[in-house]
């Protein structure tokens, strides 16, 4: 009975007519399993680096922070089933990965630095219970903000996703840090060998071989390391083969009020971040997503943040690489996802599975990175491109949301001066860029007062002026949005009579008109 229900979550039952949204196809077992494997290999790295960083931190030996990698993987399996699938009230239904979140790093080793060891451990899955706990409590409130993720915003928050994660790609592709091949020629040339298999089967494969690129560029990636000797598996065997995670196994979690306020911003930080790539995802997949979808998102958020302690993991959150994955293949089916889901909870009760995977070499997976996370920023240019920048002020929402996102990036210690939980919230380049975009399409476009009418400074640059009779030869670029037409930079030409050009372009150039909205006024519409 239970493999008929895990089957049916995958796909197998017969449905009749077409889904009512893209994420409803049903794909089969085999299918699922196959771009869900996808899915897991794209995000491996990310997900086993927290446990990594924690148990370093925490003085644990290898035993021990295998426990922690194990429970990531296992805990993350089960988080990710549940947003996928959904039940009622609880899970988002689309194609989100869902896995240990970066967002909680500094904080958890800000508590670690206090009480070190496995009493530290304790502390921090104690501050996440309470803290996930009340996030759950917030969702449906904090669900209201989507009527502040326009796509101005949107389109930001997902270029700056795609945009974040490539140093993490580009990390990959130098090798483990600390290593001796670290950024060698080899490195670097196995993710580029990887990038080009990528590009070649999504060119000349059939469909099915394109939408499986990323996989089979990552095995023929992996076959040529270990022919070249950049491919270690001989620690597949050590350890053991099947184990099951050991339910409060660093103790029973301690409340510690610093500790759970310090956690507090931390979930309010990952609900944005998951919010972002829920709507995110919507857009990639093309369905609909509104406050309902994205509270039932967050639930599942942190219902499963709040379980996670007791299978020794931390707070969950939707991985961002892999809306990149969604993008570049074109399975938009929730249940690959289911897939990848159950993949992650084998490869956590079965150690042996993930050794396997671990052993696939960085470099490949920096090569096919590359591919998802530069496909994540298209995806949100492409959202921008459909932006009205008339006024000039998106343009300077855009403008300042991105750089707010970039700063962390390339200057990842801008910040370190700063008290922890401006570290927490500016420190992560998605969550600034969203707070920035969020706060400023708030004040520019929700607040009316103050505002007018070609208002930015980037909206100052002298206006064109076409006379009526070569609007036949428009320039390359220029279009007609809403009965305007607008140049390749995305400013108003003006059009007017061809007697009154020569008019136009004097009062343009002596300055006496400075904005299009002004020759409008000058030549009004009966006369124009």
């Amino acid at each position: 009975m239970a493999v008929a229900r895990v089957g049916r979550a995958l796909g197998t039952s017969a449905t009749t007519g077409t889904p009512r949204r893209p994420e409803d196809v049903r794909l089969g077992v085999g299918r699922s399993l196959g771009y869900g494997l996808q899915h897991v290999l794209t995000m491996y790295g990310g997900v086993i680096a927290v446990p990594l960083v924690i148990g370093n931190a925490a003085g644990l030996d290898a035993g021990a922070t295998g426990v922690l990698v194990a429970a990531a993987l296992f805990t993350g399996g089960l988080a990710t089933i549940l947003q996928s699938v959904g039940v009622p009230f609880l899970g988002a239904q689309l194609p989100l990965v869902q896995g240990v979140s970066f967002s909680g790093v500094a904080t958890m080793l800000a508590i670690l630095q206090g009480t070190p060891g496995k009493d530290g451990l304790r502390v921090v899955f104690g501050a996440i219970v309470v803290a996930a706990a009340v996030g759950f409590v917030l969702a449906p409130f904090f669900a209201k903000i989507i009527r502040f993720f326009p796509p101005v915003v949107t389109g930001v928050v997902i270029t700056t996703i795609g945009v974040t994660l490539m140093p993490v790609a580009a990390g990959w592709a130098l090798g483990p840090q600390g290593s001796p091949g670290h950024g060698s020629a080899a490195n670097i040339g196995l993710a580029a060998f990887t990038l080009l298999v990528v590009l070649l089967l999504s060119k000349v494969g059939s469909a099915a071989i394109s939408r499986l690129s990323i996989l089979l560029a990552i095995v023929i990636g992996t076959l040529v390391a270990v022919l070249t000797g950049q491919a270690d598996f001989s620690g597949v065997g050590q350890g053991p083969a099947v184990g099951f995670p050991t339910p409060f196994a660093f103790g029973f979690p301690v409340i510690v009020g610093s500790a759970v306020l310090g956690m507090i911003v931390v979930v309010i930080v990952t609900m944005t971040e998951t919010t972002a790539d829920i709507v995110a995802v919507g857009e990639v997949v093309g369905t609909r997503v509104d406050s309902r979808r994205i509270a039932s998102g967050l639930r599942a958020d942190m219902l499963s943040s709040t379980v996670s302690p007791i299978f020794n993991s931390f707070t969950q959150t939707a991985f961002a690489q892999n809306v990149g994955l969604v993008a570049i293949t074109g399975i938009r089916s929730r249940f690959a996802v289911a897939g990848a889901g159950v993949i992650m909870v084998a490869l956590g009760l079965l150690p042996v599975l993930g050794r396997v995977v671990a052993a696939v070499p960085s470099p490949v997976l920096g090569g096919a990175g590359i591919v998802l996370f530069g496909t994540v920023a298209a995806s949100g240019i492409r959202t921008l491109g459909g932006v009205d920048y008339r006024s000039g002020l998106n343009l300077v929402v855009v403008a300042v949301a991105v750089a707010m996102g970039l700063i962390p990036v390339v200057s990842p210690a801008f910040y370190e001066q700063f008290p922890s939980w401006v570290q927490v919230v500016l420190g992560s380049g998605i969550s600034a860029s969203a707070v920035t975009a969020v706060l400023l399409n708030i004040l520019f476009n929700e607040i009316t007062w103050g505002s007018r009418p070609d208002s930015s400074v980037f909206a100052a640059a002298p206006p064109r002026v076409l006379p009526r009779s070569v609007v036949q030869g428009l320039q390359e670029g220029d279009t007609v949005v809403d009965g305007r037409l607008l140049g390749e930079d995305g400013q108003e030409v003006a059009v007017v009579d061809d007697h009154l050009v020569a008019d136009a372009r004097r009062r343009v150039q002596s300055g006496e008109l400075t904005e299009t909205g002004q020759i409008h006024r000058v030549y009004p519409q009966d006369e124009r």
